[in-house]
């Protein structure tokens, strides 16, 4: 068997490269490409306009380090006195390393559902949240945010760029390698992945063992067909690793 890894560069090298050295076949694929946002310039004014006790939320990796690169690059720096939260736990700790400062996020449930379930986030008459993500997504967060009485705002620090692919060609070197299991990150990129696809391979693709990291993506992925679908609980590639080599081995 060889798994399919389609999340964007560098991590889905990084964790193909894992599971070479595992003697575990897998494939690399990025479906989109990550680039500086277009609110980048809204960044610091949003950041001075926090208050103490506010909070600032980060849903991903990339939104952090994107973020980061461009304070560095104005000279400016994160506010110390707000309440940093984050997704996952590796977006944790990217915003920990980042800021200096202590970072919550979900225990177990690393997705907006998780995040809207700490108790941090109950009660929010008068507060203000910024939240940095890319273009477009995590709308359960702000909407679930403003309905209890938050001023919530987006900051968009990169952007999804989806690369242009032969679906057709890459299915069929797909299937001539073995690809039996695939791992998608999101929702919007399974969605993508399911378009490239021709119908005259939808067979084999729904039949592939799906590997993603929350309920909400793999009801999505129900709703597309699939039957075979474990939920890994997180995006980190430390977590998907972990599952996919106790599988890697077997078929």
């Amino acid at each position: 068997m060889t798994i399919l890894i389609t999340r964007p560069a560098p991590e889905c090298h990084q964790l193909t490269q894992q599971l070479h050295a595992a003697g575990i076949s897998a494939i690399a694929q990025p479906l989109l490409e990550i680039q500086p946002g277009q609110q980048l310039p809204s960044l610091i004014p949003q950041l001075n306009s926090l208050q103490p006790d506010d909070f600032l939320i980060a849903v991903s990796v990339h939104a952090v380090n994107l973020a980061h690169n461009y304070l560095m690059s104005h000279d400016a720096s994160w506010p110390k006195n707000v309440h940093y939260m984050a997704v996952g736990h590796k977006t944790a700790a990217a915003l920990e390393k980042c800021t200096g400062c202590d970072v919550l996020s979900p225990v177990s449930r690393c997705d907006s559902e998780g995040l809207l379930a700490l108790p941090a986030l109950a009660q929010l008459q008068g507060r203000r949240i910024v939240i940095l993500r890319g273009n477009g997504g995590r709308e359960l967060i702000y909407q679930t945010l403003q309905q209890r009485g938050a001023d919530v705002s987006y900051c968009e620090t990169y952007q999804r760029s989806w690369i242009a692919l032969d679906g057709k060609q890459l299915s069929q070197v797909w299937q001539a390698r073995h690809v039996s299991s695939l791992v998608v990150t999101s929702g919007e990129q399974l969605a993508y992945l399911s378009s490239l696809v021709p119908e005259s391979d939808k067979a084999w693709f729904l039949q592939c063992h799906l590997f993603v990291p929350s309920q909400r993506i793999a009801d999505q992925a129900l709703q597309l067909g699939f039957r075979t679908i474990s939920t890994v609980g997180s995006a980190a590639n430390s977590a998907l690793f972990t599952t996919l080599s106790k599988i890697g081995t077997m078929g």
